[in-house]
């Protein structure tokens, strides 16, 4: 990672450009062009430095709901039931905890009524029983990983 990959990657989490042409306007700031930026987000997407690109949404506006969920794994099926979770399209993130619940993740619903489904289908699919933890308020904390 160089110089530049680093301040796209900063740059991102402060914010990006709503115009005609984002990625030219990024390009200009960071001193490169715009299919290099292009490319450069390809690249980190695909060698995993970035997990995801893309806007995140306040989907409670639009009727939906986001619920932090945890399983407690089994270590010899951690990787099994990673795969599962990580296979359902609701699923927006997934991590490892230092816990007795030891996996947790996130449930992204487009409509709020769909979570309790959702987790049915999860405990369905990996035989463990998922804790649902609905947001009940929001704290904005603005968190930044400066690379």
């Amino acid at each position: 990672m160089d110089s530049i990959d680093r301040d796209l990657i900063n740059r991102y989490q402060g914010g990006f450009p709503i115009c005609a042409r984002p990625y030219l306007q990024l390009a200009e700031e960071v001193g490169c062009t715009e299919q290099e930026v292009i490319d450069r987000i390809s690249a980190m997407l695909d060698d995993g430095t970035l997990t995801r690109f893309g806007p995140l949404y306040d989907v409670e506006v639009f009727g939906g709901q986001f619920t932090l969920a945890a399983v407690e794994v089994p270590e010899a099926r951690f990787d099994e039931v990673t795969q599962i979770v990580n296979g359902f399209s609701e699923v927006a993130h997934n991590y490892a905890r230092n816990h007795q619940l030891n996996m947790w993740f996130v449930i992204a619903c487009e409509v709020a009524d769909q979570t309790a489904d959702v987790v049915a289908r999860l405990e369905q699919a990996t035989g463990l029983k998922v804790y649902p933890f609905p947001k009940e308020e929001e704290f904005y904390i603005n968190l930044r990983f400066e690379v």
